[in-house]
């Protein structure tokens, strides 16, 4: 009985830990003060005044949008890469997958200078193209990995069947791999897109001055303190992550 209150009060101390600071984000929004410092009164102007800013939203739409083309590029280079490391055997695989795990370990800030001076010695200006192959490089192990866990995990008798039945490699790969690792395929992609949209280390470095993205937004917003329209913004961000989520695991349930 004691074991069982102290591994429920564990569980609840972890979760508050975890969810406190957003549900003081989200409370603090309604702030009708103009500090975060103390409680003045209810209010939604915050939201309102959050969708009347033209800037906000430019950089929002920015930021969905280069997190669901890096998300997908990402994805479809994981993919490729986890069957190719699963299905044959070369030359140098497993240096290619101890780089996989250096990208995967490496701090964002020694990314970032190195993604920015090879941009710079290839004379690509910073912008739009250098954001997204950056967060490609950087999310694509993160794919990687996850779908090859997957395929290490099914059965291969499936394979070998197919084989012995005169299926191509191709034919395999369409028809038996892909659909195996599909939940492993949309974890990944969601997994990049939430890297992409956070991203902010990288993105700093390799975004030059013309191309300001929300992570960089905020970031650029928080630096002379938390404004409630900050609040704002992270709680309208978070319940937007909470409703792809829901609606993935739904998804996903139902399938």
């Amino acid at each position: 009985m004691v074991t069982k209150l102290l591994k429920a009060l564990y569980v609840i101390g972890m979760y508050f830990f975890l969810y406190i600071p957003l549900i003081v984000t989200i409370i603090f929004s309604f702030n009708d003060a103009g500090t975060a410092e103390h409680w003045n009164g209810f209010t939604t102007k915050w939201y309102v005044a959050l969708f009347r800013d033209q800037s906000l939203i430019k950089a929002a739409f920015r930021s969905l949008l280069l997190a669901a083309m890096a998300a997908t590029t990402s994805t479809v280079v994981g993919t490729i890469i986890a069957i190719a490391l699963h299905r044959y055997r070369f030359i140098g695989q497993r240096v290619v997958f101890g780089s996989l795990s250096v990208i995967m370990m490496s701090p964002e800030i020694i990314q970032g200078i190195s993604l920015v001076m090879v941009f710079v010695i290839l004379g690509v200006p910073l912008g739009f193209v250098t954001v997204l192959l950056s967060h490609t490089v950087f999310c694509f192990p993160f794919v990687t990995m996850t779908v090859l866990a997957r395929l290490k995990g099914f059965n291969r008798n499936l394979v070998e069947a197919a084989a012995d039945l005169g299926a191509t490699d191709v034919s395999i790969v369409q028809k038996i791999l892909i659909p195996l690792v599909l939940p492993a395929v949309f974890a990944g992609w969601l997994m990049s897109f939430t890297l992409s949209i956070d991203d902010v280390i990288i993105s700093f470095f390799v975004s030059g001055k013309n191309y300001e993205i929300l992570p960089l937004k905020i970031y650029s917003m928080v630096r002379t303190g938390i404004q409630p329209d900050v609040n704002a913004l992270c709680a309208a961000m978070f319940f937007a992550t909470f409703a792809v989520v829901l609606l993935s695991y739904r998804l996903v349930r139902k399938k």
